[in-house]
């Protein structure tokens, strides 16, 4: 796959991430642990299609292995996390805590896997942070709860690239994501019941679980094949910034001036980071 197809793809898995906000708000009846508890579900359904069709039989076997259950662990709270803060705070505060994880995935993977980062990747992360700055310090409110829950996104997030990135092609880490909708389902269920969720609720949970969620996260996990894990954090930036809008345009959340601002830095540094890209940039794990 060329760079510049993957970096494309990625955009779009930030595209269909980023509507997880707007559609909450436009919940009926269902609230906190049951959002993530049907939205995990309906994820796991989906899942176990796709991944029943690509992998028949072999599935049950690929469920079974250490960095596979590490990754699955991953993916639970990224998926329990970001729906529990988003029914505790705003929709900006919640992707802004989020914004944290390029910083904290460059870290890791330089700490952890060795992996250089390039200088343009520490400025794009630097100048995306001062846009997340001055978005967090301008939307800030409400319950500090919120902003604390949704501090393990980007925590998870930067643990799991690595494990992608650690394990490249030699592990198929697509059941991860299963595993991890699994996990949510169970963990959530005893604190979502009583169930309340009615047809209309349902119908744009089904949604969030298959197109929010499935899709893209199969989509990311193919991706980090071909980018560099801090690439592919810093690239996921996006969604702060079209989560923000949706919630502004479809659901009256107005973000201020602040966020306004630093989500246009945040957009610079991400087109500013790919602009300067060498022409042909090889796959990390092209010959792995």
């Amino acid at each position: 796959m060329r760079h510049r197809s993957a970096v494309l793809l990625m955009l779009l898995v930030t595209l269909l991430w980023s509507s997880a906000g707007v559609v909450t708000r436009h919940l009926e009846a269902a609230r906190g642990f049951e959002i993530t508890f049907w939205r995990a579900t309906f994820n796991a359904l989906a899942l176990t299609l796709i991944l029943g069709v690509l992998r028949g039989r072999a599935l049950l076997a690929a469920l079974r292995g250490g960095v596979v259950w590490a990754s699955g662990a991953c993916w639970a709270v990224m998926f329990t996390a970001f729906m529990l803060a988003l029914s505790l705070t705003t929709v900006a505060n919640v992707l802004v805590t989020m914004s944290l994880s390029p910083l904290f995935t460059a870290v890791f993977a330089r700490v952890f896997l060795g992996q250089p980062v390039p200088t343009r990747t520490w400025w794009a992360v630097v100048v995306a942070g001062m846009g997340i700055g001055w978005m967090f310090g301008g939307q800030l409110g409400g319950p500090l709860a919120g902003v604390g829950v949704a501090l393990g996104v980007p925590l998870a997030a930067a643990t799991n690239w690595c494990l992608l990135q650690k394990v490249g092609r030699d592990v198929d880490m697509l059941p991860a994501v299963l595993l991890g909708a699994l996990l949510c389902m169970v963990a959530t269920l005893p604190l979502a019941w009583p169930l309340r969720a009615g047809a209309h609720d349902l119908a744009l949970l089904a949604g969030l679980g298959v197109f929010q969620l499935a899709l893209p996260c199969l989509l990311a996990v193919r991706l980090a094949r071909e980018l560099p894990s801090h690439e592919l954090a810093l690239l996921g930036q996006a969604e702060t910034l079209l989560g923000v809008l949706w919630a502004w345009w479809f659901a009256g959340e107005h973000p201020g001036h602040a966020a306004l601002i630093g989500g246009s830095l945040v957009l610079a540094a991400l087109v500013a980071h790919e602009a300067l890209a060498p022409p042909s940039v090889p796959s990390v794990l092209k010959n792995a």
